[in-house]
């Protein structure tokens, strides 16, 4: 069973040192396509289901080889406005052993988030939509986006469309047009259905302090807090990382259910890591996968942790993986050469 998915966000291009350098340790960088939403996107065109973006980018050449990006993998790109401005950027450092990554955003300014709220007509954008799936990266770019997110959220819940939301809080952010991150996340998360977040997102939402002993004792607080506050939300899924340097991390996958209770997928060694920029979104897909093929959850679980593994060796911010290649990773044989 596949499903119909809207996703709603900024495109950007991705500027980074190549290798692991620093930036500008040579003059050169690396240019890549992605974005939050676009990421989660692809990954679900890739598992077979339809997918919408619906964005601003800039009316130019940049904005032009976005959006063939998108179409490349399968992604419907129609209802992405072409305006005159500028695209949002951002530079990536890759961090290696115990130097860490850094992101320095140019976003501000740039044609998607100057769009007014009134430049997207959710009932038509949405008409025959399964899900719509936002980010919380979106309304923290500013006043009009943040206005159009909830727009999109609430035309979703009125018309019946399931909402999708990945809490993605981002600092920086907010604090660059001093933005009320807790009231606009909290309105964003009581439309969603299903949310990706942890009790640190849970936190900064409704101000709780989960200091339980084990990282899945302080989730599961979250989530029942969560459920608590949010009467339309079934579930809420994250994963659990524990660093051992840079290069090398374990995961787990937590998805609990309103009423199914908490299904785990055990812990991966992952590393050496290739990329790990948008490995959050690729295990919201792959949970999002499951969800819409109907799996029990503890199959979603895992399968969601596979596809989050394996995006950390694929380089740039889209998981250009199959089905079939995260279905191996949790089956048997899965380190096999493929004949």
């Amino acid at each position: 069973m596949s499903a119909r998915v809207v996703c709603f966000g900024e495109l950007l291009l991705r500027l980074s040192a190549p290798g692991r350098e620093k930036l500008l340790q040579s003059p050169q960088l690396e240019v890549r396509v992605g974005g939050a939403e676009a990421n989660v996107g692809v990954s679900l065109a890739r598992f077979g289901h339809r997918v919408d973006m619906v964005s601003t980018v800039a009316d130019n050449a940049l904005g032009e080889a976005v959006v063939g990006e998108l179409r490349r993998h399968g992604v419907g790109t129609s209802a992405v406005r072409h305006v005159p401005g500028r695209m949002g950027l951002y530079f990536l450092a890759p961090g290696a052993i115990h130097r860490p990554a850094e992101v320095l955003y140019d976003r501000a300014g740039s044609a998607f988030a100057l769009a007014a709220e009134e430049a997207y007509d959710w009932p038509a954008l949405l008409a025959g939509a399964d899900w719509l799936h936002l980010s919380g990266i979106t309304p923290a770019l500013g006043a009009n986006t943040a206005a159009a997110a909830l727009a999109a959220a609430r035309a979703a819940r009125a018309a019946g469309v399931k909402v999708s939301f990945d809490g993605n809080f981002r600092p920086k952010l907010w604090e660059a047009w001093e933005g009320d991150a807790r009231a606009i996340l909290r309105g964003l998360m009581a439309e969603a259905d299903v949310l990706f977040a942890d009790h640190r997102d849970m936190g900064v939402v409704l101000g709780g302090q989960y200091a339980q002993a084990e990282p899945l004792q302080r989730v599961e607080a979250a989530a029942a807090d969560a459920f608590a506050a949010f009467p339309h939300l079934q579930w809420l899924a994250c994963t659990l990382r524990s660093p051992r340097n840079v290069d090398h991390h374990a995961l787990a996958g937590v998805l609990v259910g309103r009423s199914s209770g908490t299904a785990l997928a055990p812990q991966e060694e992952v590393g050496p890591i290739v990329d790990r920029i948008g490995g959050g979104d690729a295990f919201a897909a792959g949970v999002l996968h499951g969800l819409a093929r109907g799996w029990e959850p503890e199959r979603t679980i895992r399968f969601g942790l596979a596809a989050g593994c394996l995006k950390h060796s694929v380089p740039g911010d889209f998981n250009l993986v199959s089905e079939a290649d995260v279905e191996a990773l949790v089956g048997e044989g899965r380190y096999d050469v493929k004949r």
